[in-house]
């Protein structure tokens, strides 16, 4: 099978040797998505919350330039610095997901890129 890569400017462009998402048949895997603003490249001002939200906006925006969306993801994973910050990032993340919502890990890391707080990657699987 053959792979598509995704690429949108509406989410920051990779910082490293990879791709914002790789599309495979049906199945699209997204690179990790942290609080990086697509139109500066900065970091976002704020806390664990703030930066959860712009995460999610672009995982958003690498899922629309696939031709999904945030309601096609079938597995999340979320990486936080602080599982003291759990709760909030949990809230955040309701706010973007309805039920049935994707299945999904959370594991503490030491370190993010960037020096933030939260990272989230996934899977998704068009329709």
């Amino acid at each position: 099978m053959s792979r598509e890569i995704i690429q949108t400017d509406k989410a920051p462009a990779a910082i490293g040797p990879y791709s914002q998402a790789v599309r495979v048949g049906d199945t699209v895997y997204l690179s990790g998505q942290i609080a990086l603003d697509p139109s500066s490249g900065l970091v976002v001002e704020g806390d664990i919350e703030a930066q959860a939200h712009r995460a999610f906006q672009n995982l958003k925006a690498v899922c629309e330039a696939a031709g999904g969306s945030l309601a096609d993801i079938a597995r999340l994973g979320l990486y936080l610095t602080d599982l003291g910050a759990f709760g909030k990032v949990n809230s955040v993340m309701g706010e973007y997901f309805n039920p049935p919502y994707p299945a999904r890990s959370t594991v503490e890391v030491s370190a993010l890129p960037r020096g933030v707080a939260f990272e989230v990657d996934a899977v998704m699987v068009l329709r």
